[in-house]
Order: C-alpha cells, then sequence, then structure tokens
C-alpha cells in the first residue's frame, strides 16, 4: 500500500509537471495583442473597466447587460486587470493563463479525491490542459468568462465532494456560493446541478441499493428510483439557483438583441446543427484540424442526411453508455456530462451566428476524456504489456496535443494572424472578412480593408455593417461619391442608425452639401441623443453657417456626454473668442 507521504509526493510531482507541460506550448501568449474582436466590448474601449474597481464601478458590473450577458464577476475580473496592467495585453493574457492551470490542476485535485486514480486522473488533467480546442478559452482575453467559471465551477465540485464526505450546512452554503460565483461569470454552468448527479452515480457511489429488491431495469443500470428522488431533493436549491440565474441571462441577452429569432434561424436548422455539432466536437476533439475562430452557421442548407445521421449516432451511443452503466458506470457519465453540458450552447436557444465554437468545449470534453482514459486502462490494463502501452500511448498523445496547441495558439497572438487562418479553413466566413478588413483598415491599408468588404457583400448581399464600412474605407481612400453610395445602401437597408448617418453628413458637408449634412447629423442626433460626435460635427457646420448660439448648444451637449472630448472643448472655445471679438 502507498502511504500517505508518498502520495502527497506523487501529488505534487504531477502537479508540478501539469503546470511545465501547460507553459511549455502558452507562454507565448506574453507576446500576443488584444485581437480587437470583442476585446474592446471588455477591456480596450470599455470605459467602465479602465475606471478599475471603484464603487460605481461595482455597481456598473452588476447591473449591466453589456455585450449581452450578465456577468458581473467576469467584469470585476477585467476590472482588476486593469488596476494592474493596464492595457498591457500581456498582463491580461497571463490572468487567463493563471486560470487554465488553476483549472487543470483543480480537475486533477477532484478526479483524483473522488477516484483514488492517481495516473488516470492526471493523464485526463494533462488531456485538459494541453487540447487544441481549449486554446480559444485560454488565448482570447475577452474569453476569461470561461476560464472564471471553471475554476469557481471546480471550486464548487471540490466543496461538494467535502460536503459528501462530511454532510454539513456551512459545506452545502459553500457549494451554493461557488455556484453563485460561477453563474455570475458565465451562465453555461446552470447544468452544473446535473453534473453533480451523475458524479453521485459514478465515482462517488451514492446509490445504494439491494440487488433483490430492485426490477430488471433498476438492475441492469444499477438505480434505484427512491435513492435518486433522495439526491435530486438534496439539490433543489442549486435548481432554483440556476433557473433564476437562467431568467436573468436570458432577459441580458434578449434586451442586448444576440438571442437569435426564428427568421434568423429556424428551428428544423437549430436541432439539426445541434446534432451534427455533437458529432464535429467529437471528431475535432480526436483529430483536432482545422479549428477556427468562428464556424458560420449553415442555416437551412445543412444537408438532410448529415443531420439524421448524426442524430442516430448521438442515439445510438446513448444507448449502449445506458446498456454498460452498471460495468463500466465512468462511461455512462461520461457521454451524459458531454451531452449535457453542452446543451446551453449547442444552439437551440442561438446566441449569436455560430454553428459551433471552440471554446464551449472548455469543460463538456472533460466528459469524454474520462470515457478515453479509463476505458483505455480497462481495455489494456489486464495485458502484459499493458501498463508499458499506456505510458507509451500518453507519452504520444500528449506530446502530439502539445505541438498542435504550439501551432494552434500562433493563430491567436494578432488579429490578422487570427482571421487569415479562420479564412484558410473556412467557407463563406464574413465575421473573418470583416474583422480582417477591420485590421487592413486600421493600418491605413484601405485597399486591403475594401477587398475583405465586398467579399462580405458576396456572401450576405445586404449587410449593412459591411456597406457601412466600406463607405468609410472609400472615404478614407478618396473614393467619395463611393463612400456616399454606400453609406446610402446602408441606410437603405438599415435606416436607423446614427453612426451611418453621422458618417454620411461627414461626406457631404466635405462636398460642401451643408444642408444635407445638418439632415443627417439631426437623424443621428434623433436616434441618438447621446452621440457626442454627432453634436460636435452638426456645431461646426452650424458655427460656419453663422448659427451660433444652435452651435453653442451643441458644443455644451457634446461636452456634457464625454468631459473629455477635446476636439468639442477646442471648438467651443473658438466659438466663445469669435463670440468676444463680434461684442467688441
Amino acid at each position: 500500500m502507498v502511504n500517505a507521504k508518498t502520495g502527497s509526493r506523487s501529488v505534487l510531482l504531477v502537479s508540478l509537471c501539469l503546470i511545465v507541460a501547460i507553459l511549455i506550448p502558452y507562454g507565448q501568449v506574453k507576446k500576443f495583442d488584444f485581437i480587437g474582436y470583442d476585446d474592446e466590448l471588455y477591456v480596450t474601449e470599455n470605459r467602465h473597466v479602465q475606471a478599475g474597481l471603484t464603487v460605481k464601478g461595482l455597481k456598473w458590473a452588476f447591473t449591466t447587460s453589456h455585450a449581452g450577458s450578465w456577468h458581473p464577476m467576469t467584469w470585476l475580473s477585467h476590472m482588476l486587470d486593469y488596476e494592474i496592467y493596464g492595457l498591457n495585453p500581456m498582463g491580461h493574457h497571463w490572468t487567463n493563463l493563471q486560470l487554465h492551470m488553476a483549472n487543470t490542476l483543480l480537475l486533477f485535485f477532484i478526479l483524483q479525491l473522488m477516484t483514488g486514480a492517481l495516473w488516470r486522473s492526471a493523464f485526463v488533467a494533462a488531456l485538459f490542459a494541453l487540447h487544441p480546442l481549449h486554446v480559444e478559452s485560454v488565448a482570447w482575453v475577452a474569453e476569461r468568462k470561461d476560464v472564471l467559471s471553471t475554476f469557481f465551477g471546480m471550486l464548487f465540485f471540490l466543496a461538494y465532494w467535502r460536503y459528501v464526505k462530511q454532510p454539513r450546512l456551512i459545506y452545502y452554503l459553500l457549494v451554493i456560493i461557488l455556484l453563485s460565483l460561477g453563474l455570475m461569470s458565465k451562465p453555461m454552468l446552470v447544468t452544473f446541478p446535473f453534473v453533480l448527479l451523475l458524479l453521485d452515480f459514478w465515482p462517488l457511489d451514492r446509490f445504494q441499493y439491494r440487488t433483490g429488491r430492485l426490477s430488471r431495469a433498476e438492475k441492469e443500470t444499477g438505480l434505484k428510483s427512491r435513492e435518486i428522488f433522495q439526491l435530486i431533493r438534496e439539490k433543489i436549491p442549486l435548481f432554483v439557483l440556476v433557473v433564476f440565474f437562467g431568467i436573468l441571462t436570458y432577459q441580458a441577452q434578449s434586451s442586448e438583441g444576440a438571442v437569435g429569432t426564428f427568421e434568423s434561424f429556424s428551428m428544423k436548422a437549430r436541432i439539426a446543427n445541434a446534432f451534427v455539432s455533437y458529432v464535429k466536437y467529437i471528431a475535432k476533439a480526436i483529430w483536432p484540424i482545422n479549428l477556427a475562430v468562428f464556424y458560420p452557421h449553415p442555416g437551412d442548407t445543412l444537408p438532410w442526411w448529415q443531420a439524421f445521421g448524426a442524430a442516430l449516432m448521438v442515439a445510438s451511443v446513448s444507448f449502449l453508455t445506458i446498456r454498460v452503466s452498471k460495468n463500466y458506470p465512468y462511461v455512462v457519465v461520461g457521454w451524459l456530462w458531454y451531452l449535457g453540458t453542452l446543451v446551453p450552447v449547442i444552439g437551440l436557444v442561438q446566441v449569436g451566428f455560430q454553428a459551433m465554437a471552440d471554446r464551449y468545449t472548455y469543460f463538456p470534453l472533460i466528459g469524454i476524456f474520462i470515457i478515453l482514459v479509463w476505458g483505455g486502462a480497462d481495455v489494456l490494463g489486464n495485458w502484459h504489456f499493458g501498463k508499458m502501452a499506456l505510458a507509451v500511448l500518453a507519452a504520444i498523445i500528449l506530446s502530439a496535443l502539445t505541438v498542435c496547441t504550439y501551432f494552434q495558439l500562433g493563430c491567436w497572438k494578432n488579429r490578422i494572424a487570427l482571421f487569415t487562418h479562420a479564412l484558410k479553413v473556412t467557407d463563406h466566413n464574413y465575421v473573418a472578412h470583416n474583422n480582417l478588413g477591420v485590421a487592413f483598415f486600421e493600418n491605413g491599408k484601405f485597399d486591403e480593408a475594401i477587398f475583405h468588404y465586398k467579399e462580405i457583400l458576396k456572401i450576405l448581399p445586404d449587410d449593412a455593417g459591411a456597406l457601412y464600412n466600406l463607405g468609410n474605407a472609400m472615404f478614407s481612400s478618396g473614393n467619395i461619391d463611393q463612400a456616399v453610395f454606400y453609406y446610402k445602401e446602408a441606410l437603405r437597408i438599415k435606416p436607423e442608425d446614427a453612426k451611418v448617418h453621422n458618417n454620411l453628413a461627414n461626406v457631404l458637408f466635405s462636398q460642401g452639401k451643408s444642408d444635407e449634412s445638418v439632415f443627417h447629423y439631426t437623424e443621428a442626433l434623433r436616434i441618438n441623443p447621446e452621440n457626442s460626435d454627432a453634436h460636435n460635427n452638426l456645431a461646426n457646420v452650424l458655427f460656419i453657417q453663422g448659427k451660433i448660439n444652435k452651435a453653442l448648444i451643441h458644443y455644451n451637449e457634446a461636452l456634457r456626454i464625454n468631459p473629455n472630448y477635446t476636439e468639442a472643448r477646442k471648438n467651443l472655445e473658438i466659438l466663445e473668442q469669435t463670440l468676444s471679438s463680434n461684442e467688441s
């Protein structure tokens, strides 16, 4: 028997090896930039986050639905990072990496404590640490919510293990608190109470029965209805909690327009894509190639045979896992873990326009890893050279994953690298074209930007955003008439867009069409009265037209909205000097 001291040393050694293994591919993130894809919503252009940890910021974090979610702990995490690192991307990436390390170690500790299987737990943790599908969650600053929520989720499982060992109220309260913190980081944890039921079945083995009193179905599965109801009743407070947070999240996403309507994707298309995604995630887990930051949703174009085949495969595997659950309980636990924890993001309630996303696998794939590791050990364990074969196979797999992860991380070093790669491995990727267009525009490469914006219009001819961006690029490259054309096309599709009215007015003013520019500035302010740029720009035109008093009103409004608006303040000073000269 291995004594406690030797066991502790083994746990420590494995922990150190896991940390080193993570640093080998992930050490390069310290040189990465913000990618400009949602990072501006969370950090680089978020004035609330950049105000740091304040009472006002705390209130904002708990009341806002900014970015389409209610996740105050995520906001507080970004605020703390800004307090420490400012806008140095290295620090923000380092925090994500630290959380990934913590999640890996916690996963190892949890499995080792619950199962007593040191090396199997270590291998599952290593797969979690090094799999390329998890790169997106770690290397993307805006995905802080993923690694942070999983961190609280892992602590939640650890607290639950403590509660199972010693059922005291203090431990149950800790379980509730940690689940709440996780849900306040990312609502994907709504499935975690169900995961506890899976852990009750295996490895905690809380389903107890006497064979003679079971029905045939109960004997096959090892489950007894009475025991199940008792364990469900124990978790009722947790179910109430996730329902409450689920409602808050849905309201937040709906208020920001993040929840897709059936006009965007029919329920038939959503269900078909969900089954196909379940299969594709496993395929990418086994053979992680062609990974991208955005996979366009196929909508109603998905072939029926793919959807039917995927549904049949999911149903068949589910049936088989239930059949073998008594002898191999980890199989059904791992499979239902995978299926269940993906439900919130599988697309039945569509948030965004992606078909699937690598980041969604960050926690669910643990279930598949458990099946592979425990199953592999059971299959090869009784063979004479089984242990040696397992060790060699584990080394080969982890080495291959490390190499794949290293190169996949290289795609995340900046915006251009990330979306150029996405275009190589996906078709009709309008999001990739848009982000490349924005990146080239910001770098002053207007021709390249125009190319990518026009590519979007080949895919989505009535995309108002692409038309607006084309207008900006044409204006900046000196194609004034083309800029006017694209702005007007954007307004034809989306007439209530304040920023398009404002920019069209700028172009018209540069052409000497003052009256037309005043009309569009006025429209911009009708739609969005808090648009400080439109107030300043309208004031400039009014000043030139000699309407001094009206110009004064709009300069003051611009400064009321944005007290740090240097250009508006300078323009106001010029106007006031003009007034003083006229009076004298």
